[in-house]
């Protein structure tokens, strides 16, 4: 049996190595993600057409094949093959005629090939069913990159919404923002498959080729991305902020990141997927928000954004207990009526560089205009308050306002229609109480009390009927 007083410094011991923070922390190396490529091809009839010398239908398979070749050897890479069009003559206007020829599998390319070779097109242009039913042909893999290629000289030809429905099948993260081809294609034909996805047109063979070859290159290809967030002046030192890129086609988060920056005051490199077009929220206070970021896909992105940042110091006046219990205050930016933040007092937080409004809730509210400034601290009190003790045995209505230099009134609190002792703290100043018993008989019947607030002092105001 081990020895009691061993046992527990072993305990002990344990514990201080998991709580005390050691050396700095990580990541493990990630597992290699697999890419799924799913080329979704149309074999309808229209793609019979010549194109420059040959059948449209023939180019496409050509390169196509061309293409699985060459993948063929890639690490962590599948490829996958839906036909639509090709199974059911035209005058059929069969609108489930699309089929998965070749399912997802590693170097695959001689069936893929194979298939190519065999196809005979002939049919409609079923895209919304082919894509709904592409959402079958992708393992159930939530790790996996599955991207889309639809490669079609057509638009859709069977009343269906494509362009709903890649957008449904994004957001259920079937696959990530498909790549649209259209070959032989009118510029006013992109127009209409520009919301599928990302659009390409390949008027001709060669601009058909390298098309294929970028689509490729953006989806194989490792792209990053540092965010630099500077002062005023351009200075990298703001870091330690929440960072999150958001998917600004399904609108969800895609990464959440909190912004690090090295000894040498850089910042790291993010790995960021290409294949997606997103909107980046650096979660200051208030947030900053670049929409639809300049990512070049297989390129090291650097982004740099303004952030300075200063910090506000909510401070409570000395006083125990305080008569106010925990005051919140509500923090805008100038000018604008939408809140920023609303903070306890014997807090602090960082803000962006600039001018606010503080809106601190005390009775009477008071409102502060403040200026936030890069690197520095600005401090919000407010007043001791003194305590009002107002003293009546009647029912009644009334409200208390505040008296201002120019002999106008603000109103500041309506009383309780009960009959009891009431208490309130409230901020230093001059007031006015006016009351009616419930039991008058006239507004003429209104009692005015004038009466002054003095901090930590109690100031006692009768009420008594007519």
């Amino acid at each position: 049996m081990p020895h009691p007083i061993r046992f527990f410094s072993f305990f002990l011991l344990s514990l201080v190595l998991l709580v005390v923070p050691g050396r700095a922390q990580k990541a493990p190396p990630e597992k290699p993600r697999t890419t799924r490529i799913l080329f979704l091809l149309d074999a309808s009839g229209s793609m019979n057409a010549p194109w420059e010398g040959r059948p449209r239908m023939e180019v496409a398979k050509s390169l196509l094949a061309k293409m699985a070749d060459s993948l063929n050897t890639y690490p962590n890479l599948e490829l996958g093959l839906r036909v639509y069009g090709h199974l059911h003559e035209a005058k059929e206007n069969n609108c489930e005629d699309s089929k998965l020829e070749v399912p997802f599998g590693a170097r695959n390319a001689a069936a893929i090939k194979a298939k190519l070779k065999a196809l005979q097109n002939r049919g409609n242009t079923p895209i919304t069913y082919s894509l709904q039913q592409s959402a079958n042909d992708f393992p159930a893999d939530r790790t996996a990159r599955n991207v889309l290629i639809l490669i079609t000289d057509g638009l859709e030809s069977c009343k269906g919404d494509p362009c709903a429905t890649s957008l449904a099948l994004q957001r259920k993260r079937v696959f990530l923002k498909p790549f649209v081809i259209g070959i032989g294609a009118e510029k006013e034909f992109g127009k209409q498959l520009e919301c599928l996805g990302q659009y390409y047109n390949a008027a001709d063979v060669k601009t058909f080729r390298s098309v294929l070859d970028n689509v490729i290159t953006q989806t194989l290809q490792k792209t990053t991305v540092s965010v630099n967030l500077t002062d005023e002046s351009g200075r990298p030192v703001e870091s330690n902020v929440n960072m999150t890129f958001v998917n600004n086609v399904t609108e969800q988060p895609e990464y959440n990141y909190v912004h690090y920056r090295d000894d040498q005051g850089k910042p790291d490199v993010l790995d960021i997927d290409a294949l997606q077009s997103y909107d980046l929220v650096i979660n200051t206070v208030p947030p900053v928000r670049q929409q639809n970021l300049a990512i070049r896909a297989g390129k090291a992105n650097v982004l740099t954004y303004k952030t300075p940042q200063g910090t506000l110091a909510l401070q409570s006046p000395n006083l125990t207990p305080n008569p106010y219990g925990k005051v919140q205050a509500v923090v805008r930016a100038a000018g604008n009526p939408t809140t920023v933040v609303a903070l306890p007092f014997g807090t602090k937080q960082k803000l962006l560089a600039g001018n606010y409004e503080v809106e601190v809730l005390t009775l009477p509210r008071i409102m502060r205009r403040i200026s936030i400034k890069q690197g520095q601290e600005t401090t919000v009190t407010y007043e001791a308050p003194g305590t009002l003790n107002i003293v009546t045995d009647l029912k009644g209505y009334g409200s208390i306002y505040r008296l201002n230099d120019d002999e106008s009134q603000t109103w500041v609190y309506n009383l309780p229609e009960v009959s009891s002792k009431i208490n309130l703290p409230m901020q230093p100043g001059a007031y006015r109480l006016v009351f009616r018993t419930k039991t008058s008989t006239g507004s003429k019947f209104t009692d005015t009390r004038n009466f002054t607030i003095r901090a930590a002092q109690t100031t006692s105001v009768s009420i008594f009927g007519r």
